[in-house]
């Protein structure tokens, strides 16, 4: 059922001068619940106080956090960039369409109905403290002396009141929202989870696709670009159904962008190698990490077959995203990534990866979505003289957000410039990059070239206590357990343990894979 978008009376002057639209929450009568369980109890009580009229503690909650958003919103709007330099104006514009998207997040949380709406709702709260952290970190991307803690976007306790709400919502739940198990989730006859239509499904398993649009660089097709078919897309579809962009054979310099209105959108290429997107957008050269991708997806549903994506900025670039995925439901499907710092940005909500490589050399998998990249080949390629490899960074900054980085089936192994070489350069499995980062690695074929402590440490101590990181079933030469790190936040899994993990508990949610098409193992 479509939400129904309604004002809130109290800010209703804020928007006279916005296009962002505030939803009223709802929601079934509520469970008892208090600001003392909350991380911020003080924030929770002047925030919240009392629950608002007949809205239950949890949606109340919901509105004061919005009430700031939309308040940090509009106060930054105000604000005169011309004294800030471009790196700073960079920044800044990510925050303000990272804004936007939280509020959007928060919309949707109190819309949300049904049996899932509260996994649904702990998803976009975690999207939505992705954003707060991304918005910090891209002044920290570019070396921005701007004082950005005390802008609207941080000094309005937004981050902290998501983490409350985090918190409200899984106690709200029973503790279901962002734990690990997924309830009483009904797998269809073939072991998919209820991810997407039977349509789609039969979209992935065809041979050939019919497409609703064709690109060509040879001007055999509807256009010779992916951004003038995605554009053209937006205004001769009707509805929200699937929409179907085949891009043919070639090599397309060009940085894509997805934007969240472009919803259920499937882009078929001709293969891995074949259809190559590519770009070099850098963070040497004045991007941030989150504007570097060369094709960057926001709206939800969004599938793609059959292509690789690319950026060519080279290791001495540092930060240089191939593509960057903020959409719900999504699906990539034989699909190549190939960069070196930051290939490919899981940024945030509910993905999946199957039969597809991944190339890169520092945190090349990195982000704070709940993903699991099954049957995947994981290529680590030659680094720079001075620096270390490391396949993962998982961004999960509280320990109530629902994410995480799932490895399932894979194999880690040296990509070619590598192998001569490898005993010259120490790989990991990964490193923290937030305080409650989260990776597992299952049933994995893991090279040699992966170091016997199988982890680093991100920063001394850091996070080495409220991480989870943990291995079941993997094989190969670097698979041994017996010399990994001690921390207390590493666990070598037990089947129940790892059981969490697999598709069907940890991002099944609602019905979204089967209908793709795209094989997949449900347990382990």
């Amino acid at each position: 059922m479509a939400p129904i978008m309604l004002h809130f009376l109290i800010l209703s002057s804020l928007f006279l001068s916005t296009s962002v639209r505030v939803a009223t929450c709802s929601s079934p009568p509520p469970t008892v619940l208090s600001c003392n369980q909350t991380p911020y109890p003080q924030l929770c009580t002047s925030s919240v106080g009392t629950p608002y009229g007949r809205l239950s503690f949890r949606d109340s909650a919901f509105r004061a956090t919005m009430e700031r958003v939309v308040r940090a919103h509009q106060l930054a709007l105000a604000v005169d960039q011309s004294t800030m330099d471009d790196r700073a104006k960079a920044a800044w514009s990510d925050c303000l369409a990272l804004c936007e998207d939280t509020i959007s997040k928060l919309n949707s949380t109190c819309t949300s109905a049904g049996s899932s709406s509260h996994e649904d709702a702990q998803t976009w709260l975690s999207a939505a403290l992705a954003n707060q952290e991304t918005c910090r970190n891209g002044f920290a991307d570019l070396g921005s002396s701007f004082p950005v803690q005390s802008s609207p976007f941080m000094s309005n306790n937004v981050s902290e009141s998501i983490c409350n709400d985090l918190a409200i919502n899984k106690a709200s739940s029973g503790g279901a929202a962002a734990s690990l198990g997924g309830g009483n989730r009904r797998l269809l006859s073939d072991g998919f989870p209820r991810w997407v239509s039977a349509a789609d499904r039969k979209l992935l398993q065809s041979s050939t696709v019919k497409a609703n649009i064709v690109v060509a660089q040879d001007g055999s097709g509807d256009y010779k670009t992916i951004s003038e078919a995605v554009a053209a897309s937006v205004k001769l579809r009707s509805g929200t159904s699937r929409y179907v962009i085949h891009v043919k054979a070639g090599t397309y310099k060009e940085n894509v962008q997805i934007t969240k209105s472009m919803k259920n959108l499937m882009m078929v290429g001709d293969g891995i190698g074949s259809t190559v997107v590519t770009g070099s957008k850098n963070v040497q050269d004045g991007s941030t990490t989150f504007q570097s991708a060369t094709f960057a997806v926001t709206g939800d549903g969004f599938i793609a077959q059959d292509m690789t994506f690319e950026n060519t900025a080279g290791a001495a670039k540092h930060q240089a995203v191939a593509l960057r995925s903020g959409s719900d439901l999504s699906v990539f499907y034989r699909c190549s990534f190939k960069g070196y710092q930051d290939t490919l940005y899981v940024y945030s909500q509910r993905q999946f990866y199957r039969n597809c490589d991944i190339y890169g050399t520092v945190d090349f998998i990195f982000g704070d979505a709940a993903v699991v990249l099954q049957s995947c080949n994981i290529y680590i390629r030659r680094p720079m003289a001075s620096q270390k490899n490391t396949v993962t960074a998982q961004g999960r900054s509280d320990p109530n957000e629902n994410t995480g980085i799932s490895i399932h089936d894979c194999t880690v192994a040296a990509a070619s410039d590598l192998q001569p070489v490898q005993g010259s350069f120490k790989s990991f499995l990964g490193r923290p990059w937030k305080a409650y980062s989260r990776t597992v690695v299952m049933k994995t074929s893991i090279g040699s070239l992966i170091d016997p402590a199988g982890w680093l440490e991100w920063d001394g101590n850091f996070a080495l206590s409220t991480l989870y990181y943990g291995e079941y079933g993997n094989t190969g030469a670097g698979a041994g357990t017996g010399g990994r790190v001690k921390w207390a936040g590493y666990h070598v899994m037990t089947a129940t343990d790892a059981a969490k993990f697999t598709v069907g508990n940890f991002i099944s949610g609602a019905s979204w894979i089967p209908a793709t098409g795209v094989p997949y193992t449900s347990g382990l």
